[in-house]
């Protein structure tokens, strides 16, 4: 009877601790790597009784998984192909040898696909073992069983013994940081993320059923896999229904629908089978609870699938498996494959070639479907210049209206009315349909039409936009007066003198917040118009919005918040508001500008006779003093004339009462001063 013991042929003593801290960046790969190796051993199996060199029975070939407390070890076991001692010598005593490679090799023609092609799978078992046993016997008629032991050195022992059944038992003796996996749910959480879809029935303890009562163990094998996911079926075979149940196995926990799905299937240049559904996005870019699951011929690989596929499409669920993908390689490598790089570039084309399909067949049910669909097409020609070329053609624009466009339609719809006197193309948009009403209605006076941009990404969108839309400007209709946005060459004469707008700002500046975050100024508007409106600048508000999701420096999202209050000089509220003012402050004004006047007038003389001299240093020194003590008191004077007009417009309830009307149409009054504002009202209203 045989029995050997031997060195297992590494390099170096160290790769037990190697293998144990670094082989893989996650222990709970074991299972993983140990199930598939059975899961090959079946197929290869399967693949020589298709061929004829295998005349035993080949159905029912399963693989199992089991936990023993009370000795503290985990095995799992397979029918499949098993091993002879030679085997043994070669697969398991010479690290990085592939029994999965030469069996391609040998018998590449087959259809049954081999998973275990790496080499080092096996040995990810010591990463949670101090010990490990192997029980096999091979398919070969007559052959002998065998036995291997290591204890994670290099050392191990062979030798024959009885076995009835064809197939392997890998026994794991778990070390004393790894009783974790002794938990049953732990197990099952591990066979339903790794295991899920594998080709071969994997068994995890038994069925149950309801007897007298209570919950009992059948003689029944539980089966925790699916072994013909959707994926590999072929899509002329499949119902809408069918589908949608693969998303709800999928996503159990997630009870919204997909808007709708892409089945893949290539296979030239390439290998790429999947399902990617379509959720329903809003919003949350960062928080994607579903993710796309990446297999290699239906064992899980990732569904870290960033930087593998382009950003993007990481918004979408669904699963995607090639065997051209590598199984057991970092993430970097990953992203580097020229394989890998291949079918993200053919996925970005399906993608937008099904986006397009529906459409043109159904574009009633795409411009439904719009609002939910937006966040990621716009994410897409935002980040992929390929996707951005294929989506012009289906992306939409909404206006408030809510009525759709494509750029093509929505450019023909304004151009005619909506291009200022520098030939530009003005996109005027709101981001708030309520919020931004009085100017959504100022815009509308004139016969432009408004978007509605008010997702999460339109900000950024809108600067791709730009870029790629010739001669036009996006600008948000509260960014200024409506006549501003849109230049044209007419312009309205102010009804008051420039002497009275001086005025004007100075009284509404007593009402205004010394903050710096409010400036005042006039504009010669229709009468028709708000008397009073606040804008904010596009470039400004743009940048800080921007940052605030990420794009852009901090330098603009720290920057504190910038308004215009915008006086318009033709409305008949603020013609008689200036016409008051001025009789109000008449007698102050003429006593105060009549002292400014006299003190000007002797300023005006001190400087003539300054410009007698040639230098600074000739000139007398109680000139320059005369010119300096004057200058002081004409500055002191405008500054208790500008004083006296904010005291007025303080008083003046007409002046709080318009500017705190600005103030609501933008959403910014609240609090105490909202207060204010209803007590003025009611007093007005009195009168």
């Amino acid at each position: 009877m045989m029995q050997k013991t031997g060195n297992i042929g590494v390099t170096t003593e160290n790769i037990f601790p190697i293998i144990k801290k670094f082989l893989y960046s996650d222990h709970e790969i074991f299972l993983r790597e140990l199930v598939s190796n059975g899961v090959d051993a079946c197929q290869k199996l399967k693949a020589l009784a298709n061929s004829g060199e295998f005349k035993g029975d080949a159905s029912n070939l399963r693989v199992w998984v089991k936990i023993d407390k009370e000795n503290k070890t985990i095995t799992v076991s397979d029918n499949g192909i098993g091993m002879t001692a030679d085997e043994v010598e070669k697969y398991i005593n010479q690290i990085a040898l592939s029994s999965a490679g030469d069996f391609l090799e040998k018998y590449k023609n087959i259809e049954n696909a081999i998973i275990g092609h790496f080499g080092l799978g096996f040995y990810s078992a010591f990463m949670v073992a101090k010990k490990v046993e192997i029980f096999t016997k091979s398919y070969i008629e007559d052959a002998t069983a065998v036995h291997w032991e290591c204890e994670g050195d290099p050392s191990y022992k062979l030798s024959e013994i009885e076995k009835l059944e064809r197939g392997t038992d890998v026994v794991l003796h778990l070390d004393d940081d790894s009783f974790e996996f002794l938990e049953k749910h732990k197990i099952r959480e591990l066979l339903n993320k790794y295991c899920k879809f594998l080709p071969v029935e994997i068994a995890f303890g038994k069925k149950t059923e309801w007897k007298d009562g209570k919950e009992v163990e059948t003689d029944d094998d539980l089966i925790i896999n699916n072994t013909n996911p959707l994926w590999k079926q072929k899509p002329v075979e499949l119902k809408e229904e069918d589908y949608k149940k693969f998303y709800r196995e999928l996503y159990p926990s997630n009870f919204e629908e997909p808007l709708f799905y892409i089945h893949l299937n290539v296979d030239y240049p390439f290998n790429l089978t999947g399902i990617l559904y379509f959720p329903k996005i809003k919003s949350n870019l960062d928080i994607q609870k579903n993710k796309i699951q990446l297999y290699c011929n239906q064992v899980f690989v990732t569904d870290s699938v960033e930087g593998i596929v382009p950003e993007f499409l990481t918004l979408l669920h669904g699963v995607l498996d090639s065997p051209d993908i590598p199984l057991n390689v970092s993430r970097s490598y990953l992203q580097s494959d020229s394989n890998v790089k291949k079918i993200s570039g053919h996925i970005t084309k399906k993608v937008a070639d099904k986006l397009s399909e529906i459409f043109k067949d159904n574009r009633e049910d795409f411009q439904k479907k719009w609002d939910d669909l937006k966040l990621f097409i716009e994410f897409g020609m935002i980040t992929d210049e390929k996707f951005y070329e294929r989506a012009e053609k289906f992306a939409l624009f909404k206006n408030i209206d809510g009525e759709y466009f494509t750029f093509e339609e929505y450019k023909n719809k304004i151009e005619k009315n909506q291009k200022d006197k520098e030939n530009q193309l003005i996109y005027l948009y709101a981001t708030d349909k309520d919020q931004q009403w009085t100017y959504i209605n100022a815009a509308k006076e004139k016969e432009y039409d408004v978007l509605l941009l008010d997702g999460q990404l339109d900000i950024h969108f809108i600067n791709t936009l730009e870029t790629k839309f010739n001669n036009s400007r996006f600008i948000r209709v509260d960014a200024d007066v409506i006549d501003n946005l849109i230049k044209k060459d007419d312009k309205i004469d102010s009804v008051l003198s420039e002497k009275e707008q001086e005025v004007l700002k100075k009284v509404f500046k007593g009402v205004v917040p010394k903050d710096g975050m409010f400036w005042v100024m006039t504009e010669s508007l229709r009468d028709l118009d708000i008397p009073v409106l606040i804008t904010r600048d596009e470039f400004m508000r743009r940048m800080k919005d921007m940052s605030v999701l990420g794009g852009g420096t901090n330098f603009y999202r720290d920057m504190p918040d910038d308004f215009k209050v915008v006086i318009n000089t033709n409305h008949p509220l603020i013609v008689e508001l200036s016409s008051n003012i001025s009789k109000k402050s008449s007698s102050k004004r003429i006593e105060i500008e009549t002292k400014i006047d006299e003190l000007k007038k002797e300023k005006s003389e001190v400087e003539e006779k300054l410009k007698e001299f040639k230098t600074e240093e000739e000139k007398p020194t109680e000139l320059k003093e005369r010119e300096n003590d004057l200058e002081s008191k004409i500055f002191k004077l405008e500054e208790e004339l500008n004083n006296y007009y904010e005291e007025l417009g303080k008083k003046t309830k007409l002046v709080g009462q318009l500017f705190d009307l600005a103030l609501l149409s933008n959403n910014l009054l609240k609090g105490e001063a909202l207060s204010n504002f209803v007590k003025r009202s009611v007093e007005l209203l009195k009168k």
